[in-house]
């Protein structure tokens, strides 16, 4: 099938290729699944019963399981969207420490929210398992899809940290030293000492070796009798 050049194109640019890496892919299932969560929750996740006009949440008439729901999946959904952010602009970071540190950041996170998800998917489903579906009229199926992609999220954060973690393990931090030119830190690999090792050596310590000796005191001149 012939394609014109212009989805050619398309299909080979910038920001499709990056939209196809399995990063990019994994954070925007995280912040779909989020966005699931916590609007299917709040649209529809408080309902009133038969007897009563007063709102109540479907998941055992408990509000802070709701609570919970709407709260975590709108933060998850804020951190994919920011750490998507970072990843659309690694390439103009030009600070190896502020990479490492976005890495690093992002491991803790996406740890902390598998754990999250682990624990409010446990959460959600006993609540729903203690409660009278037939007591509302409405939201049943708002708390059946909250608690489903609260159980998706798991393995896409755990994913998540997976990717983190390696690219931790291959970005090993360099030895670095101070240069006494620019007074500033300069990054250098340790080379092992080689026969030439000496004679650099010689030659740097006489390079410096005027910059820092010891200022000589002042001589005492014999003036002759007039």
């Amino acid at each position: 099938m012939h394609l014109p050049d212009s989805l050619q194109d398309l299909a080979y640019s910038d920001a499709v290729r990056f939209l196809r890496r399995p990063r990019s892919i994994s954070r925007m299932l995280a912040g779909v699944f989020s966005l699931v969560i916590f609007s299917s929750l709040l649209t529809d996740g408080y309902q009133n019963t038969t007897d009563s006009p007063q709102l109540l949440c479907v998941l055992k008439s408990n509000n802070t399981a709701c609570s919970f729901a709407v709260g975590a999946g709108f933060l998850s959904f804020l951190s994919a969207l920011v750490f998507l952010a970072l990843d659309a602009h690694e390439n103009r970071i030009a600070s190896t420490r502020f990479k490492t540190s976005c890495q690093l950041l992002d491991f803790i996170v996406a740890v902390l929210w598998a754990g999250v998800w682990f624990t409010g998917f446990c959460f959600l489903a006993s609540q729903w398992q203690h409660s009278r579906h037939n007591h509302f009229l409405l939201g049943n199926s708002s708390a059946k899809a909250a608690i489903a992609f609260a159980f998706f999220s798991i393995p896409v954060w755990v994913f998540q940290a997976y990717m983190a973690f390696q690219d931790l393990r291959k970005d090993v931090p360099v030895p670095y030293k101070r240069s006494l030119d620019e007074g500033g830190v300069v990054l250098n690999t340790l080379t092992p000492p080689s026969a030439a090792s000496p004679v650099s050596i010689s030659a740097t310590s006489s390079a410096v070796s005027p910059y820092l000796s010891a200022p000589k005191g002042p001589r005492l001149a014999m003036m002759p009798d007039n």
